[in-house]
């Protein structure tokens, strides 16, 4: 069965706050798992309606919080201020294209490792850390310079 230890943990979440398991909200979390990147709600919600169409927006919001909350999803807001959603997985950076909204997530040991030395230069105790750089993917780059 696909993404079993996803719906083991949120139902473990689920009874452990006390919340309702829904068919709905187990659809929800499928759609989700199934997707690749940074989604929006709205986009998720489209997804989710194509198989589920009696499931409404409000649900697919409340149901990405609680994923989130579980720890299965984590939420981004990058420059053009709408809030996206990806599998929480592995720590990644983001590179992120101001003009079409791409998004590249990367991995940087060379990065990490600076940040670390910073942490320990400055006698820093880290939580967490994001790390985002925007400007134009090599598409936009060449439509900018194209229109220069």
């Amino acid at each position: 069965m696909a993404h079993e230890l996803e719906q083991r943990a949120f139902a473990s979440y689920l009874d452990g706050n006390n919340l309702k398991h829904t068919k709905q909200r187990e659809a929800i979390l499928e759609v989700f798992l199934d997707t690749r990147g940074h989604i929006t709600s709205e986009d998720l919600f489209l997804k989710v309606r194509e198989l589920y169409p009696r499931i409404g927006y409000t649900t697919v919001y409340r149901t990405m919080k609680i994923l989130c909350d579980a720890g299965l999803a984590s939420e981004r807001h990058f420059d053009n201020g709408a809030t996206r959603y990806e599998i929480e997985h592995e720590h990644h950076d983001h590179l992120v294209c101001v003009r079409c909204g791409k998004i590249i997530e990367f991995e940087c040991s060379m990065i990490e490792g600076a940040q670390n030395d910073f942490v320990k230069r400055y006698g820093f105790r880290l939580l967490r850390h994001r790390h985002e750089l925007y400007g134009y993917c090599s598409a936009c780059q060449w439509q900018r310079d194209d229109q220069a």
